[in-house]
């Protein structure tokens, strides 16, 4: 047992026995909740505010260096806690033969070095080949777009509208609600009106819209 805690809280595992202590933690955290951290996903989203800048925005922050390195297709949080539990085992390991050759002083420093590199690399090695059948188990979630809305009844929110103005209400598929910006080239769509949208106008940022009538298909989704 001596051994085993020379070694745990000897250079270079030490580095990774506190980082792993601190994955327990979260992991003893997060199981009560059963929730995973999403970095890879986006988790909830309000579709007032999120299509506003949801088209096709390329991932960033460490979920884009994991993906960058290979390790993407599965939650932030797996992947940093299956890298540094490797890394901790493979330092662990190095360690434990550093302590069997008996160096010690600055003769120790050159392959302890070395053990640490060994563990960084071979964590990332080992990851890597982890991830891949996880990814089955997170399937990529596609972020809301602005197209989401197209086919959908909304509500004229505007005392008219017409090929240069106006607003609706309408709900995304989740049950939130956003006003977005509809022109129509056909008159008498007022406030209270229900008009079906048809196109997004991705220059002009707004959606084509033209009076429908929801009892006509109740089948639609109305607001």
């Amino acid at each position: 047992m001596s051994d085993f805690l020379t070694a745990a809280l000897g250079f270079p595992t030490a580095l990774f026995s506190f980082a792993l202590l601190v994955v327990i933690a979260y992991w003893l955290l997060m199981l009560p909740g059963g929730g995973v951290d999403g970095g890879h996903h986006g988790g909830g989203h309000a579709h007032g505010h999120a299509h506003d800048d949801a088209d096709g925005s390329a991932p960033g922050g460490p979920a884009g260096l994991l993906a960058a390195a290979g390790l993407g297709g599965v939650p932030v949080s797996v992947a940093v806690s299956l890298l540094i539990a490797v890394a901790w085992f493979l330092s662990l390991a190095g360690t434990s033969l550093l302590h069997t050759a008996d160096w010690s002083g600055p003769v120790r420093l050159l392959p302890a070095a070395g053990v640490l590199a060994g563990a960084l690399g071979g964590s990332w090695a080992i990851t890597r080949q982890l991830v891949r059948p996880l990814r089955r188990l997170f399937p990529e979630e596609r972020p809301p777009s602005r197209l989401d809305f197209v086919g959908r009844v909304c509500v004229i929110r505007t005392g008219r509208v017409d090929s240069g103005f106006g607003q609706a209400e309408v709900a995304a598929e989740d049950g939130s609600t956003a006003i977005v910006q509809v022109r129509t080239d056909d008159p008498g769509l007022s406030s209270g009106a229900t008009a079906l949208i048809f196109d997004y106008d991705a220059e002009g940022e707004f959606f084509r819209v033209t009076p429908f009538d929801a009892a006509l298909d109740p089948g639609l989704p109305a607001v």
